[in-house]
């Protein structure tokens, strides 16, 4: 029951995801964040099989960087993106990658932007949208209260009202939040929205 989403808002964009860590019926961690920093100005969320997903975005973020190092400039968001479309489309072609993801970015001369990118390597730019069993409940709730020119503030209380939907309609409805942004300031985290706190294990006797 995994859920993303992401939109922009006025000059950042916002992205938030369950914490959950699921292997059939089985809760392994809710403290599990879905959402990769790419480099100092762009965030990729993340949903689909845990491997896939760990692997996949662990990858893309050490290409990123050795783009970076290797000629000095950061990728942009739509190259990154672009970069990371391809390599999900080779990857299709022998052992897919079964992850859906948003990759959130600003750049200094474009500002904020958002992509939508799925297991088929499907690629397009978006201002809002979401991923997983959520996104059913949550794409209505973008349809009706977003708008381009949110502030911080009310992107916050946006964020909020899609978190409590999925909480209140889902019958298995993932606890805890991450949300994270990405500004002219940088790609970093703003809060944990945690219901439930994973029990210690027990030490062996």
């Amino acid at each position: 029951m995994e859920c993303v989403f992401g939109f922009e808002g006025d000059g950042f964009v916002l992205l938030a995801t369950d914490t959950s860590a699921v292997q059939s019926i089985v809760v392994q961690k809710t403290t599990e964040d879905k959402i990769m920093i790419l480099d100092s100005h762009k965030l990729m969320a993340l949903t689909g099989e845990s491997g896939d997903r760990v692997q996949f975005s662990e990858y893309i973020q050490k290409n990123v960087l050795l783009y970076q190092f290797r000629n000095g400039i950061p990728l942009s968001t739509a190259a990154a993106a672009n970069f990371t479309r391809g390599e999900l489309a080779q990857a299709l072609r022998k052992s897919p990658y079964m992850v859906n993801m948003m990759i959130g970015g600003f750049d200094k001369d474009t500002g904020p932007s958002l992509y939508f990118l799925d297991y088929i390597a499907t690629l397009h730019k978006v201002e809002k949208g979401a991923l997983g069993y959520g996104a059913y409940f949550i794409l209505s709730l973008l349809d009706k209260y977003y708008h381009k020119d949110l502030s911080l503030s009310s992107a916050l209380d946006l964020a909020y009202k899609c978190i409590a939907e999925v909480r209140s309609r889902l019958v298995v409805s993932p606890p805890n939040f991450v949300i994270k942004i990405v500004d002219k300031d940088g790609a970093r985290e703003l809060e944990w929205r945690k219901t439930v706190e994973d029990i210690a294990a027990i030490p062996a006797e």
